[in-house]
C-alpha cells in the first residue's frame, strides 16, 4: 500500500520589537548576565499588570498582511495554564479567541510544481524563560531574560506533504517576514523554531491518521531528518504492528537520528484558555489599519520581475539581488545615484556580497548607504578612482558608516593620478630593474607584460589608469 504523509506546521518567530511584549524590559539579551534583563511585570510578580506593546500589534499585522491572511479588528489576549519553572506566572498570555490574523495562503515552489498553503491563524504571545542544567551542581538554574520577548506563532493548515515542501514553506516565510522587517527568522539564534505535527495515511484517503508533535526544531535539515524518520515510523507501525501509535508529543534527537516519547499531547481543554482580564481588547481602527498596509514591501518576486523588466538585469542578477530586502534597498539607492543598473548590480553581487562574507554577515545584516555606493560607483565609472582602491573605500565604508567616498580618497591618496612624467619616471626603474621579464615579453610570453604591469601598478598604489599605464608600459617595454 502507499502512503502519504500530512503536515502542519506551528512556527514561533521572535518579533523585531525592542522591547518585550508586555513590559519595557529590552526584548534582546543575548551575551547578557541571566536575569538581567527583568521587572517584576515579566517575572510574573502579584499586583503587576501588562501593557500591550502598540509595535508588536503592528508587526503582527504586517506579518498577517504579508502572509495574506484577513486580519481581526478587534483582537484580544487570553491566558493559556501550564505549570513550567520558566513560566514564572504558572500561564502563558496568548491569543486564542480571537488571534491578531487568520486564514492566510502562502504560495511556495518544490521540484514537483507550486503549491497553495494555508495559514490558520497567526497570534501574538510571549516567550517563555530559559531553564539552564549544571551537571556539576546537580541543580537547575532559571533565566528569565527571554521571558515575555514577543512571538508570532504561524500555524499552518496540514497541508504539507513532504520535507521538500516543509522546507519551501519555511524559506517563504523567513523571506516574506524578513522583506517586511518585522522579525530576523534565523534558526541559528533561536529567533525561529518550529514544532511538526505529522501523520501518514493511505495515499488517497481524507481520513487524518493519529498524529505525532515534534517540539521546538531549530534548523531546516533536522527538520527535515525528523520527518523522514518520523514518516518511516508511522508506516512501520501501520504495516508491521511494531507500536501503537498514539496521539503525543515528541523530542527529536539529532545526534541519535531518532525520536523519543516525552508527554501525552495536550489538547486545548488541559489549557483552559480564558480570556485575561489584565489586558484589554484591542481595537485596530481604519487608519492604523490603512497605516500599516501603505507600510508593506514589494514582494521579492515582484522586485525581481521589476529588476529583469525596468532595470535591464539579467534573470540571474535580478534573482541574487532579490534574495533580501536590504540589498534590494542598497541597491535601488545606488542605482538611482549612478544611473546605471548594471554598475550598480555588479558591485553588489561580486563586491558587497563578497565582504558580507567575508565578515561573516547574512544579506539582511547590510547597513550600507546605498546612495554613497553609488557615488563610489560613479568615482570609479569617471576615472577618479582606480576599481582596486574603489574596493578598498567599499571596505572602510562597511567598517564606518560615515565614511564619505571621495573624501576618504582624498584622504588616503586613492584618487588616480593623470601625471603621465610619474607614470613614465616608474615605468623606467620597473623595466630597468627586470630585465628578464622584459626579454621574456619580447620573445613572444605576453603574462611577461602583465608581471611589469602588476609591478607598476604597486609602485603607483594603484592611482592610475589601467589603460593609460598598459600604453605607454607596451611603448617603453619595446624600446627598452
Amino acid at each position: 500500500m502507499r502512503y502519504e504523509t500530512v503536515i502542519g506546521l506551528e512556527v514561533h518567530v521572535e518579533l523585531a520589537t525592542k522591547s518585550k511584549i508586555f513590559c519595557s524590559c529590552s526584548a534582546h539579551s543575548y551575551g547578557s548576565e541571566p536575569n538581567e534583563h527583568v521587572c517584576p511585570a515579566c517575572c510574573g510578580m502579584p499586583g503587576m499588570l501588562p501593557v500591550v506593546n502598540k509595535r508588536v500589534v503592528d508587526y503582527g499585522m504586517k506579518a498577517g498582511l504579508m502572509l495574506n491572511c484577513d486580519i481581526n479588528r478587534t483582537t484580544t489576549f487570553d491566558k493559556k495554564s501550564y505549570y513550567y519553572p520558566d513560566l514564572p506566572a504558572a500561564y502563558q498570555t496568548t491569543q486564542w479567541f480571537a488571534p491578531v490574523a487568520v486564514n492566510g495562503l502562502v504560495e511556495i515552489e518544490t521540484s514537483k510544481g507550486k503549491k497553495n498553503i494555508r495559514i490558520k491563524q497567526i497570534h501574538m504571545e510571549e516567550d517563555a524563560g530559559k531553564l539552564v542544567h549544571d551537571i556539576m551542581e546537580d541543580t537547575t538554574h532559571v533565566d528569565f531574560n527571554r521571558t515575555s520577548v514577543p512571538l508570532i506563532e504561524i500555524v499552518s493548515q496540514p497541508d504539507l506533504s513532504s520535507a521538500e515542501e516543509v522546507e519551501a514553506y519555511l524559506d517563504r516565510l523567513k523571506n516574506l517576514l524578513r522583506y517586511a522587517k518585522v522579525a530576523e527568522c534565523e534558526m541559528a539564534h533561536g529567533t525561529m523554531r518550529c514544532d511538526v505535527n505529522l501523520s501518514v495515511r493511505p495515499e488517497g484517503s481524507d481520513k487524518l491518521g493519529v498524529r505525532t508533535e515534534m517540539k521546538n526544531m531549530n534548523s531546516i535539515e533536522a527538520i527535515k531528518r525528523a520527518i523522514d524518520y518520523e514518516t518511516a515510523r508511522h508506516i512501520d507501525a501501520i504495516e508491521n504492528g511494531t507500536e501503537v501509535l498514539v496521539q503525543e508529543t515528541r523530542r527529536w534527537d539529532d545526534i541519535k537520528g531518532k525520536s523519543y516519547a516525552m508527554r501525552t499531547k495536550e489538547t486545548a481543554g488541559d489549557y483552559r484558555y480564558f480570556p485575561d482580564p489584565n489586558v484589554m481588547p484591542v481595537i485596530i481602527d481604519d487608519d492604523w489599519y490603512e497605516g500599516i498596509k501603505a507600510t508593506l514591501p514589494e514582494f521579492p518576486e515582484v522586485k525581481r520581475a521589476k529588476y529583469i523588466n525596468e532595470y535591464g538585469l539579467s534573470e540571474y542578477d535580478a534573482d541574487r539581488i532579490a534574495q533580501s530586502i536590504a540589498l534590494c534597498e542598497c541597491f535601488e539607492d545606488a542605482c538611482a545615484v549612478s544611473k546605471s543598473a548594471k554598475d550598480a548590480a555588479n558591485w553588489m553581487i561580486s563586491d558587497v556580497m563578497k565582504t558580507l562574507n567575508n565578515k561573516q554577515m547574512t544579506y539582511d545584516m547590510l547597513t550600507l548607504n546605498g546612495k554613497k555606493l553609488g557615488e563610489l560607483i560613479l568615482l570609479v565609472t569617471g576615472n577618479k578612482v582606480s576599481r582596486a582602491n574603489g574596493k578598498k573605500i567599499l571596505v572602510a565604508m562597511f567598517d564606518d558608516e560615515t565614511v564619505n567616498p571621495e573624501q576618504y580618497a582624498e584622504e588616503n591618496d586613492l584618487i588616480l593620478s593623470d601625471n603621465t612624467d610619474l607614470v613614465k619616471k616608474v615605468v623606467g626603474e620597473v623595466i630597468a630593474s627586470d630585465p628578464k621579464s622584459v626579454a621574456d615579453y619580447k620573445s613572444g610570453k605576453e603574462k611577461a607584460l602583465m608581471a611589469l604591469f602588476g609591478k607598476c601598478m604597486k609602485e603607483l598604489k594603484g592611482n592610475c589608469d589601467p589603460q593609460t599605464l598598459r600604453n605607454i608600459l607596451t611603448e617603453e617595454v619595446n624600446k627598452a
